[in-house]
Parts: C-alpha cells; structure tokens; sequence
C-alpha cells in the first residue's frame, strides 16, 4: 500500500486545527473567512465535547469546507470521519491503528499520524499507511500539554519519507521560517490564529512565509 494517495497532490501550507468552542454557529462564523483566506486543510479537534455535539459540529463544519473547496479531517475518530464524509482522520498515538483507519475511510482518506519527536514514528506510521506525518511541539505551546520537542533537524531527517510533513506546536509567523526552510510542509496551528487580534491577518502571516 502506498503511503498516500497517488491522486493527492503534495499537501502545502496552513493546516488550521479547531478550537475547542461549544457555540457552533460561532465556530463555523469563526471559521468560514480562514477557509476562505486560503486554509490547505482544517482538522476539526474539540476534547471538551460530547458525541452529540461533536457529531453536529463535524458535519457543520464538513458542510463548510466543501464550499470553500477545503479537506476536513477529523482528530481522532474515525467512525465519525466516515459518518460525516470528512476526507479523513488525524490518529494521535495512542488512537487507534493507521492500518484500520485506511481500512474503513479507503484508499483516497487523508490519514496523518501524529510522531512527536521521533523519526522512528514517523517511519513506522508511513509503513502502515500514513498519508502525512506531524511533528512537534517545536516552541512552547498552551494549546495541550506536551513533553515532547522537535527540531529543524528532524524534519531534514525525515525528507525521505515521501509524505507531507506537518509542523505543530507554539508557532507564529515571526518563528515559522526556519521550520520552513528545514522542510515542513504544512504549519499546523490552533489559537496562533483563532486567537489572534486579526485571525486572517495572521494566516495570510503564515502563508507569506513559505518560500
């Protein structure tokens, strides 16, 4: 099984990640002029929701994205990925098997892996199925708890894998260059732009850094 999808272009850019927000008309409000301002993918992540709401929110925000022309990938939950029709899944380490995942959602599913720190991860999730691989946290970040930190050298290390390779954790525009010229491919971010005094500013910030 190839790693991604051959019909899937080189994945490139900003990979927004939703903040936890239980008023779902002002998530899809806050949302919609960033999918506009030109998002790659947006990956809808809420840890403090019920299944209900995260069922009506996932298939809002699908509704969404297919009009901006935007994948939406859901953070760990596969089932609900195939329920609502999203492109496909986010699986963190300990969220179930790549391999099952592709099973279910199919061959074309955008299925990312995240590997933290570890080269290792990245290549054992590519061996089973991976679409694209993240990294992280490079910088400091209050968005989840984290012990792990990557590095530049990291990503120059995993260029081979022949997967997108996404970046995460405590980014901004004014630290993101060198991440980019160490070879990530998407920058992967949450309240650097939902809470940002300008969110569509500060993403076409991010969009004007990669070279």
């Amino acid at each position: 099984m190839t790693p991604a999808s051959a019909s899937t272009p080189r994945a490139r850019g900003v990979y927004l990640i939703t903040p936890d927000d239980a008023d779902t008309a002002r998530l899809l409000a806050r949302t919609a002029p960033l999918l506009a301002a030109g998002a790659t993918w947006l990956q809808y992540r809420n840890k403090s929701a019920d299944a209900a709401l995260k069922r009506a929110q996932a298939t809002a925000l699908q509704a969404l994205c297919a009009e901006h022309g935007v994948p939406l990938i859901i953070n760990d939950d596969p089932l609900l990925a195939q329920a609502v029709g999203a492109a496909g899944v986010h699986l963190g380490g300990t969220d179930g098997d790549i391999g099952a995942a592709r099973a279910l959602l199919g061959p074309d599913a955008i299925i990312g892996a995240s590997c933290y720190d570890q080269l290792a991860n990245a290549e054992r999730a590519v061996a089973a199925g991976a679409s694209y691989v993240a990294f992280g946290a490079f910088f400091p970040t209050t968005t989840k708890v984290t012990t792990s930190r990557a590095t530049p050298d990291l990503l120059r290390q995993s260029a081979a894998l022949g997967v997108p390779r996404v970046a995460i954790g405590g980014l901004s525009p004014d630290n993101v260059g060198p991440i980019l010229d160490a070879g990530a491919d998407l920058v992967a971010v949450v309240s650097s732009v939902f809470a940002a005094a300008d969110p569509v500013a500060t993403q076409r910030a991010f969009l004007a850094q990669f070279p």
